[in-house]
């Protein structure tokens, strides 16, 4: 597969998609560092049409509400907005891994929590396990796309 050209920007943005059920890291020039806050909204909404346009999807509209994301130190804690049921979709796991893998491509930012209602939310691993505690990349490298 061909390199995509970047666009004009002085600094890279990463962004993780979906492509064939595993994750899809994305560099995006941008003018300037995005804020934690700035970069999940960039992923919240969605591969452009030339992303589209190489098969890259996303797995998080409906699957992950996420209503806030504050930055704790070199730690994210996001929260969920949502009734507190988890969805069970199948694409969960990727939707918390594209948050993750987002997130933690930051240079600031080494691993990343989930909260509802101020209390540790569960979430799925690549590997199938539930966790509570601060999930980093690893923890889903079993589902990204080699380069």
């Amino acid at each position: 597969t061909p390199t995509p050209t970047l666009t004009a920007g002085r600094t890279t943005e990463v962004l993780c998609f979906v492509s064939d059920d595993r994750l899809v890291r994305v560099e995006r020039r941008v003018d300037g560092t995005p804020t934690v806050d700035a970069q999940l909204q960039h992923l919240l909404a969605g591969p452009t049409t030339a992303e589209r346009d190489r098969g890259l999807t996303t797995a998080l509209p409906g699957a992950v509400p996420v209503a806030a994301a504050r930055p704790r130190g070199n730690e994210v804690d996001v929260d969920l907005g949502g009734a507190g049921d988890e969805t069970g979709r199948s694409d969960e796991v990727l939707a918390f891994g594209q948050i993750v893998c987002t997130l933690t491509a930051r240079s600031d930012v080494d691993t990343v929590a989930f909260f509802r209602g101020g209390a540790p939310l569960g979430v799925p691993r690549a590997d199938g396990s539930l966790s509570r505690r601060p999930l980093a990349a690893d923890d889903y490298a079993g589902l990204v796309a080699p380069r």
